[in-house]
């Protein structure tokens, strides 16, 4: 590792002699950066483990490379036969077939050892202070606080850049193309400097990938699935990502953001956006039309329920119960409140129904609405208003 660290120094002054601007740049914004050598660099402490195993094996690699082929071209002009050499008759010889054996070995462990130790501290996501759900939907990604300080918070992050810098296919863009040009969100991640935070990944229509090259993570979002990785950023910053799982037409335009604060800071954050959400929720004792309740829940349960229960209704085959054609569904409305309220087992299927009282009260009778008018559900009891939700929460 000694050495690794070394190799890490001499990449820096390069880049540093190379382009000085542009190495501050990425140590303050955590996003890539033209003449950018090497990987970004790290600001987690499993990061920078990768970051030197990575150099560490390529001076493994480079050693080998100098000694194989060093060997090979030495023996090829010092031993040709115009110079009266004869080739060697060392067949079967166990002193070679030691040592080609025990120093491969030796090779190996010494690169698998450090290698297995971080591969461990990727996969130890226990002792979270902040759980985070990040859910890839084309194309922007869904953030749910679900522990610790935040809990409770929810926004959509969509990309910011506009299309005027973008164009379209066709059109060429009509203005010049800004610094963080396709890696700038309307609604940023925002976690505190130093804290360990757990992410839990899914999507809701097609495999995705969250990743921040900075903190050294990536993990596939599945829809049906639920993935987890985590990370501690040790520096204040603004760190960018990508989605980097071809995702459809508009692959390219899902950017990741994540703003490193104090934890003061972060303090200050939460409150403003518990207030904002406050200020949003929607007043319980509204009485909604049925087309109101429609348009909201179709909404909703393309954010929260499409993962499981799929956009047509049919779930998934032998894991998650289907919405169309569902008694539930097409029974009493108050029974379908319930189960969005404590959840629901589900026997014939693996996979049980959550609970679900995080969502507001005009969430859940906008879901419900919703899935009693589509596909071929066609409830007698096909509305239900915001304030027979909030009746039967006060029964709880």
């Amino acid at each position: 590792m000694t050495y690794a660290k070394r190799l890490h120094a001499l990449m820096l002054g390069l880049a540093v002699s190379a382009c000085i601007p542009a190495l501050a740049a990425q140590e303050i914004t955590g996003r890539p950066v033209e003449h950018q050598l090497n990987m970004q660099t790290p600001v987690t402490g499993v990061g920078a483990d990768i970051y030197s195993l990575h150099n560490w094996m390529m001076i493994v690699c480079l050693v080998i490379f100098l000694g194989v082929f060093g060997v090979m071209f030495y023996s090829v002009f010092k031993h040709r036969k115009d110079l009266g050499h004869k080739p060697a008759t060392f067949h079967e010889s166990t002193t070679v077939e030691i040592a080609w054996t025990i120093v491969p070995f030796l090779i190996v462990i010494g690169m698998a050892l450090p290698a297995t130790k971080t591969v461990i501290a990727l996969k130890d996501t226990s002792n979270a202070d902040i759980t985070i759900k990040a859910t890839g939907m084309q194309w922007k990604w869904g953030y749910d606080y679900l522990n610790g300080e935040g809990a409770g918070i929810s926004f959509l992050s969509n990309l910011s850049t506009p299309r005027s810098q973008i164009g379209e296919p066709g059109v060429a863009p009509t203005a010049a193309r800004g610094e963080n040009y396709l890696l700038e969100v309307d609604n940023e991640m925002v976690v505190p400097v130093g804290k360990k935070i757990r992410m839990v990944f899914t999507a809701n229509d097609v495999i995705h990938a969250w990743t921040i090259p900075a903190f050294a993570i990536k993990q596939d979002a599945i829809p049906g699935f639920v993935r987890d990785g985590w990370f501690k950023a040790d520096q204040v910053g603004v760190y960018r990502g990508n989605c980097v799982e071809l995702c459809g037409k508009d692959h390219a335009f899902m950017p990741i953001v994540v703003r490193v604060v104090s934890a003061e800071d972060y303090t200050k954050w939460v409150a403003g956006e518990q207030k904002r959400m406050a200020a949003l929720a929607d007043d319980p004792t509204k009485v909604w039309t049925i087309d109101e309740l429609k348009t909201k829940g179709e909404a909703v349960y393309a954010a929260n329920c499409v993962a499981c229960h799929q956009v047509n209704g049919k779930g998934l085959p032998n894991t998650f119960a289907p919405l169309d054609g569902s008694a539930v569904v097409n029974g009493a409305r108050g029974h379908q409140i319930d189960v969005l309220l404590h959840g629901q087992d589900t026997p014939a299927y693996p996979g049980a129904m959550p609970p679900w009282p995080q969502l507001s009260d005009t969430d859940i009778a906008a879901v419900i609405t919703y899935t009693r008018n589509n596909w071929s559900n066609k409830a007698a009891e096909n509305i239900v208003q915001p304030a027979e939700v909030l009746a039967a929460r006060s029964k709880q």
